[in-house]
């Protein structure tokens, strides 16, 4: 059976790469595996552009599950340093969510789409046999702006530094923690498993990426997602044609995450964590950032160094990209124990 999660480079490159429709001089930056944005040039300005599923989780209440659904849309194109401004969505949901559990969904996005200047703008909405949650439809965000204001994702030059926000393992310890804190409960302590708990409302890195990028000097962001902070960094690298060199022990670790993974018996660094950002920043720049980032209360470090060759150097040991997140099938094995 195939990995659950998203595909690998190899079926990206065999499958996905070969087929991407006519070739347009208005695209300076189209499909590559592990970038979260493309970008289109209309004319002096960069139009951002992302596409995701809509990740609906029921059991973490459809208020608190909407505004995670609505950070992970607005993710990829606010790594473009450009804030995100407008939103293209398509619901295709179960038979049987009720219209009330889709008004607090729908008023959720509203409100938080207001509170970063977000308009929606097309859409489509049904409820179709063989939907099923949490994948309840696909989203495109847009970032317009200007070129200048652009922060490319392979944009990380050798001497620039890596700042890392939040730390590892932030969103697969929130939806893990929430989803069996019953579980946790079982042989954690409550103070313990709050913590694991309380990091659901960090696992978004918009403020952390618009709040770097308008400190700058910030030469490309990534955000965590699957395969974590390995994951994302060894991309980060590929994608500039650079090395990276991270130093484990100057990244933030947030409470309760190292008591929630050794839990569910994962591996932090290469498991899901949406809501840290990867950031390569110029030198002359970084205690700008990280004075930034400190004032909006995002705890982030100076973690490691973009330098000659290629690849993922962790501590000093080369580490290739994880290939497979353990959130899936973590997920998936613990659902069975709650039965």
């Amino acid at each position: 059976m195939p990995e659950l999660g998203k595909v690998d480079r190899d079926f990206f490159d065999e499958y996905i790469y070969p087929n991407l429709g006519a070739e347009r001089e208005d695209v300076p930056l189209g499909p590559q595996h592990g970038v979260d944005f493309g970008v289109i040039d209309v004319g002096e300005r960069a139009v951002a552009m992302a596409s995701d599923p809509v990740f609906v989780m029921p059991s973490l209440g459809f208020e608190r599950a909407a505004w995670f659904a609505f950070h992970i849309l607005m993710s990829d194109v606010a790594v473009s340093g450009l804030p995100p401004t407008h939103l293209s969505i398509d619901f295709n949901l179960p038979p049987e969510i009720t219209n009330e559990e889709f008004q607090t969904v729908w008023e959720t996005f509203d409100e938080e789409a207001r509170e970063l200047g977000v308009s929606v703008v097309t859409g489509h909405t049904g409820r179709y046999t063989g939907c099923n949650y949490p994948m309840v439809g696909g989203a495109t965000a847009v970032s317009v702006g200007d070129f200048a204001e652009l922060v490319r994702p392979d944009g990380a030059s050798v001497g620039d530094r890596i700042v890392v926000t939040k730390g590892p393992a932030i969103e697969a310890t929130g939806l893990l923690s929430i989803q069996f804190e019953s579980l946790m409960a079982e042989q954690l302590d409550a103070a313990t498993v709050a913590d694991a708990t309380d990091r659901f409302y960090d696992m978004s890195p918009v403020r952390d990426a618009l709040t770097a990028a308008a400190a700058g000097p910030v030469t490309a962001m990534h955000d965590a997602t699957e395969c974590g902070i390995y994951g994302g960094l060894y991309e980060m690298a590929r994608a500039a044609g650079v090395g990276i060199e991270l130093e484990t022990d100057r990244v933030p670790v947030q409470p309760g995450v190292r008591e929630a993974c050794d839990f569910f018996d994962i591996d932090p660094w290469i498991s899901i964590s949406e809501g840290t950002l990867l950031a390569a920043v110029e030198p002359e720049g970084v205690d700008d950032v990280l004075t930034a980032l400190e004032s909006e209360g995002i705890p982030a470090a100076d973690a490691g160094e973009v330098v000659e060759g290629s690849g993922l150097v962790v501590d000093g040991e080369p580490t290739d990209h994880p290939g497979v997140d353990p959130f899936w099938g973590t997920f998936e094995e613990y659902l069975g124990k709650l039965e």
